[in-house]
């Protein structure tokens, strides 16, 4: 049987990984219009990647515990789809046809991305508290 700690720590992951997804969102809307990075070239999206982490591999549990998994961000990736090319021939970054590239950032997607992400965190939100309750519960069981 999954024990109270492990259900609060399977939710703690979840609102985690979501935390990053909503803050990597926020990175590439705030981005959706730069030409020039450090690194060259046009802002390219940012994607985390999510894994699921047996806890039984995590910390050795008993093997009744095996199935249940904690949420990792393993990486984040660029988005490789190509930019928009835009004409702007005299925009300071336009190549020598006077095209500029802009970003691979679609603002539609990334709203849903990041209402996705609040729905998430909110749905772990709402599993720590039943947790927290069922555990209060237990408790005046004892008393």
């Amino acid at each position: 049987m999954l024990g109270v700690f492990s259900a609060l720590e399977v939710s703690a992951s979840g609102l985690s990984a979501e935390r990053i997804r909503m803050n990597t969102t926020a990175s590439n809307l705030a981005n959706a219009r730069t030409t020039r990075t450090a690194q060259g070239g046009p802002f390219r999206r940012l994607d985390p990647v999510f894994e699921a982490v047996g806890l039984d591999r995590l910390r050795g549990l008993p093997s009744m515990q095996r199935g249940v998994s904690l949420v990792r961000v393993s990486k984040i990736q660029e988005d490789q789809r190509p930019g928009t090319m835009v004409y702007d021939p005299s925009h300071p970054d336009a190549n020598g046809q006077g095209y500029v590239t802009y970003p691979n950032v679609n603002a539609v997607e990334e709203m849903v991305n990041m209402i996705t992400a609040t729905r998430a965190y909110e749905a772990g939100v709402t599993s720590i508290n039943s947790i927290k309750q069922m555990a209060r519960s237990a408790l005046e069981i004892g008393r």
